[in-house]
């Protein structure tokens, strides 16, 4: 019942791939703002490859009420992760690279937008019905759907980050490398591990 959500979310491995993926006076600034962004990224990359760990574990063989209080906590764990990781950039200041402060601001906006969607799909997953087994499936497809239009933004969102100079100066950030899960994905659902 959870497999479509579960689903979803390995494309929200993609986020973390793009922070993950993401000589001279110039490259040494840019190399200074990444470890700076990298720093403050790093436990909130695990946050999120946690938060989506769980949602795919409990998609297997969960029963309603377990998948619903496993979606609610890791969307607002997801959430949580997109606002400090808008912070981490923010505080950051001005990456320097040519239109800088545009990346900047719009990885912020998108990173902020989403950690609102994340909190709206956690309402809507907490307003469910558990009980109901055929409304909670078709009220899961809803939140799956939701949750595929909210990837996309958090793709875009730092899609910019991760191109050119600044992307590779992430890259090599100890901070911004892909987290570790706590357990595998069991083989009946999605693995979060795409690249």
């Amino acid at each position: 019942m959870n497999k479509k959500l579960a689903a979803a979310l390995s494309g929200g491995a993609v986020l973390v791939l793009a922070l993950s993926g993401c000589g001279d006076d110039s490259e040494e600034k840019v190399n200074n703002w990444a470890k700076k962004v990298c720093d403050q990224a790093q436990p909130q990359i695990q946050k999120r490859a946690d938060a989506q760990q769980a949602i795919i574990s409990t998609a297997a063989d969960g029963k309603p009420a377990d998948i619903q209080a496993a979606d609610s906590k890791a969307f607002a764990d997801i959430a949580a992760a997109d606002k400090a990781l808008a912070k981490a950039v923010r505080d950051a200041g001005v990456p320097p690279v040519e239109n800088g402060e545009k990346l900047r601001t719009d990885a912020v906006n998108e990173l902020e937008a989403t950690a609102k969607e994340y909190l709206a799909l956690k309402q809507k997953v907490d307003a469910l019905d558990a009980k109901d087994q055929q409304k909670f499936a078709d009220g899961l497809q809803e939140v799956a759907d939701g949750l595929k239009k909210i990837e996309r933004m958090d793709q875009d969102a730092l899609a910019k980050l991760q191109a050119g100079e600044l992307g590779q100066a992430m890259a090599k950030q100890p901070g911004c490398q892909r987290a570790k899960t706590s357990s595998p994905a069991s083989g009946t659902s999605a693995s979060p591990s795409k690249a």
